[in-house]
């Protein structure tokens, strides 16, 4: 159930009105995969308990890009886009901390008392297995546990979610995630995230090749550090509330003579709208095969008609 009104805050100095006292739960929550979830419906539950509001504590920039001294890493959601999931899981709101060398240098002892007793007033706080904060990660599960005891702060902590039902040993992770997607396995990532990988930007103009060659494509700049393998694939968009079906492709259109930056073009089945513009949600349902260069624009097109086959007879499934 989704939240009547969803707080967003950035640095609050003080507690945000409508998450004052929340239960917190505390991550990066890039993707908002299964593990993630788990730690959010720990912390709804407890909110329920305390009869307190619940929200997220995650940080911006990630602080892999931090400490690499530019954005380098693969990420799965933007803080918006994040904010839009955590909202539609029923939070009460998201609480965004600028990760920079203050905050990095902080210790364990002052996050808890700074951050979550005095800026945020948190009447509880749930965290997976593996968190660790402060400096040199010196905050351990055990510590939060400990101090919480000992502050009247109630801490839980998530124990690790695997990747199957079967147990495997390898846990639901954002890099396991991202490490799906590097290979164009689109629907390992969503048996990790719990549903489908999905990206949201604004149509932008393209070449038009694919009107010449009678399919034309809504096209996405994707951001520059985004890994996905350059491929073809079954999705599905987003528009108005209604969920189409189409064929894209991402990657440096090796056929075209001037191929430019890595692009996404979305041919939307049946679909003959103006959507300049406009912002759609891609959502990845089916990997069909590796980007390649063709001989001739006659067999690209040909190849196109094959995909479109393929990807109809998936979604249709």
């Amino acid at each position: 159930m989704k939240s009547d009104t969803f707080v967003l805050s950035v640095d609050p100095e003080a507690p945000p009105p409508g998450i004052a006292g929340a239960v917190v739960a505390i991550g990066n929550f890039d993707g908002v995969h299964r593990g993630h979830r788990a730690v959010i419906f720990r912390a709804k539950q407890l909110a329920k308990k305390l009869g307190r509001p619940c929200a997220v504590l995650t940080f911006e920039p990630h602080p892999a890009d931090f400490f690499a001294g530019a954005p380098t890493i693969f990420r799965l959601t933007s803080r918006d886009a994040k904010a839009h999931r955590l909202r539609e899981l029923g939070l009460d709101g998201m609480v965004v901390m600028s990760f920079d060398a203050q905050l990095a240098g902080l210790e364990a002892e002052d996050f808890l008392q700074d951050i979550l007793l005095r800026r945020l007033g948190a009447a509880g706080v749930v965290v997976g297995y593996d968190f660790h904060f402060g400096a040199k990660r010196s905050g351990t599960p055990d510590f939060l546990r400990r101090r919480g005891a000992e502050l009247g702060l109630t801490v839980e902590i998530v124990e690790k979610v695997t990747a199957d039902e079967q147990g495997s040993i390898e846990a639901v992770s954002s890099t396991a995630t991202r490490e799906a997607l590097a290979s164009g396995d689109v629907a390992a990532a969503a048996a990790l995230l719990g549903h489908p990988w999905s990206v949201t930007g604004e149509v932008i103009h393209g070449a038009k090749l694919g009107r010449t060659l009678g399919y034309p494509t809504a096209n996405l700049a994707l951001d520059r550090n985004c890994a996905l393998r350059h491929a073809i694939y079954a999705v599905e968009v987003e528009l108005d509330g209604a969920r189409l079906k189409g064929v894209a492709s991402f990657g440096r259109r090796p056929t075209v003579e001037d191929n430019g930056p890595p692009l996404l073009e979305i041919h939307i089945f049946d679909f003959n709208g103006d959507l300049y513009g406009r912002e759609i949600e891609v959502f990845f349902i089916a990997f069909l095969r590796a980007e390649e260069q063709f001989s001739s624009l006659d067999a690209l097109q040909e190849q196109i008609r094959r995909d479109e086959a393929e990807a109809r007879r998936i979604l249709a499934a």
